[in-house]
């Protein structure tokens, strides 16, 4: 049933169903405070969050941009947080798999194979990872691939494959990300 709908089963409840927050889990960036995102949520039928923070995303052409990853029970939404306007939805059935490396740094690449493929950059990339594999459990019983590798190629837009590699180096991590 759509969240729209307004049915008034539990009378002990003051707020009424559309006004009903969505659950949410490791929400960092407070969705109930961003009325325009969760007005797309509802629309969409997502009705809990798994995960909600600012990250950095990588376009094709190699820039970083700053956005809302919302990871939710049907999809994967960015969204610009400077407008709160949704700029990209991934159904997760479309996800296949997430790269990520055996080093203690922030990226991770969304491999969909339908789309090109994202790379981002988090500080909390354990639990996106969990919240995916929430996600696609629920959605239909399978835990989504996750690959460790120092070395993974990704589709940065439809006709640019990138190659990104990881090194350690005295003080942390040498990232590289090269155009093949």
């Amino acid at each position: 049933m759509p969240m729209g709908d307004q049915i008034d089963d539990d009378h002990s409840s003051p707020v009424q169903p559309a006004d009903q927050e969505i659950v949410s889990k490791r929400d960092y960036i407070n969705i109930s405070s961003h009325p325009s995102i969760t007005k797309i949520l509802r629309k969409q039928g997502d009705q809990e969050v798994l995960f909600a923070d600012k990250i950095l995303k990588f376009t094709g052409s190699g820039k970083m941009k700053s956005r809302i990853l919302i990871i939710t029970d049907f999809a994967v939404y960015f969204v610009d947080p400077e407008i709160d306007a949704l700029k990209r939805r991934i159904a997760l059935a479309a996800v296949d798999k997430i790269c990520l490396s055996k080093l203690n740094d922030n990226f991770l690449a969304v491999i969909i194979p339908t789309e090109y493929d994202l790379l981002i950059a988090s500080a909390r990339k354990i639990e996106i990872i969990t919240a995916f594999n929430e996600a696609t459990t629920k959605a239909s019983d399978y835990e989504l691939d996750v690959l460790t590798s120092n070395r993974f190629e990704y589709n940065a837009a439809s006709d640019v494959v990138k190659e990104i590699e990881f090194e350690e180096v005295e003080g942390g991590v040498k990232t590289r990300i090269l155009r093949k």
